[in-house]
């Protein structure tokens, strides 16, 4: 796949990284829906280099018509440098830097969005990872760390500098993590600064969030995180909205629970029954969210590990709502 053909053929609509959710079987069904290109989950730099197993099942890429993007997130420049390389060497498309994790976890590490209280580390590790590898690199960022720091444009223009071929910002800083409302218009200046592409992210939950994304933030594209879960076919409603114009309805409820079912399948596939199980329980709440007797369907589902009650379970919920519609 070609990077800048990707993002110069049409509006770009990327699924964002998401920790513990953007698996591969995940990202598999997002790209059936079409999605300019997915982000796996951010792989620790230092757990790759040290040869984690669980780390690398994170690279696992199963669909290869789209371009495999692979976030990366670390405080070590060289350990992000050795890290791009392997991942270029497993057959990534795109390395990605992530700069803006909010979580304190990563934070305290002094990785994620903690960098950008640091612009000489940040820009450090920027450089260290554009120069390990030929493939591009991208990097995801907040506005700033907190209100009385919004610094995204002047390391945007630090980035440019040093090769880095596109920028997706998260419209809120660090301190608001996920709090109040992500503000699109705060990168319009973007736009003046910079040359390379950036994507608008944050609160982007319908086609129309994303237009007046578009509008307010001059972006090229824009990123959907939060607003694809229990909604994988958004991305595809995104881009024809954007794209052709077109208002395209949400699948039918059978075909909602034909969605649910084979990702699910796909997810005891690549874990295993037991972690499978485990692992999909919040994709379930996610999917059944605003249908009546999800709240129950929800504690039934996070209490029973039995895989052929589950099976029986969902079918017998998504029936009832089919025959509530007719």
């Amino acid at each position: 796949m070609n990077f800048k053909e990707t993002i110069l053929a049409e509006t770009p609509v990327f699924l964002a990284p998401m920790a513990g959710i953007t698996d591969a079987p995940f990202r598999h069904l997002v790209t059936s829906f079409g999605a300019t290109a997915v982000v796996s989950e951010m792989v620790s730099s230092e757990a790759l280099v040290r040869n984690s197993k669980k780390t690398f099942r994170r690279l696992t890429q199963k669909n290869r018509e789209v371009l495999n993007i692979i976030q990366i997130v670390g405080y070590s420049p060289q350990n992000m440098a050795e890290s791009a390389i392997i991942n270029e060497d497993l057959g990534a498309d795109v390395i990605d830097i992530n700069m803006g994790c909010p979580a304190r976890k990563i934070t305290s590490n002094e990785s994620g969005a903690a960098l950008m209280k640091n612009e000489d580390l940040a820009v450090q590790i920027a450089e260290a990872v554009v120069k390990a590898v030929k493939i591009p690199v991208t990097l995801k960022m907040r506005l700033g760390w907190d209100s009385d720091n919004i610094n995204c444009f002047s390391l945007a223009k630090k980035f440019e500098n040093i090769g880095i071929q596109m920028l997706a910002i998260h419209c809120r800083t660090r301190n608001q993590m996920y709090s109040g409302s992500a503000d699109w218009h705060a990168i319009n200046a973007m736009r003046d600064i910079i040359h390379i592409p950036y994507l608008c992210n944050g609160d982007i939950k319908s086609p129309e969030d994303a237009k007046k994304a578009l509008k307010l933030s001059r972006a090229n594209g824009v990123m959907i995180g939060r607003g694809a879960l229990g909604k994988p076919w958004l991305i595809n409603q995104v881009m024809a909205f954007l794209n052709e114009g077109k208002v395209t309805p949400p699948p039918t409820l059978e075909e909602q629970f034909k969605i649910v079912m084979e990702h699910f399948q796909n997810t005891l596939d690549f874990y295993g029954e037991e972690p499978g199980i485990r692992i999909f329980r919040k994709h379930f709440c996610w999917y059944s969210a605003g249908m009546s007797g999800a709240s129950a369907f929800r504690q039934t589902i996070n209490q029973t590990e039995d895989l052929s009650f589950i099976k029986s379970y969902v079918e017998d919920f998504y029936t009832k709502h089919f025959e509530a519609v007719l």
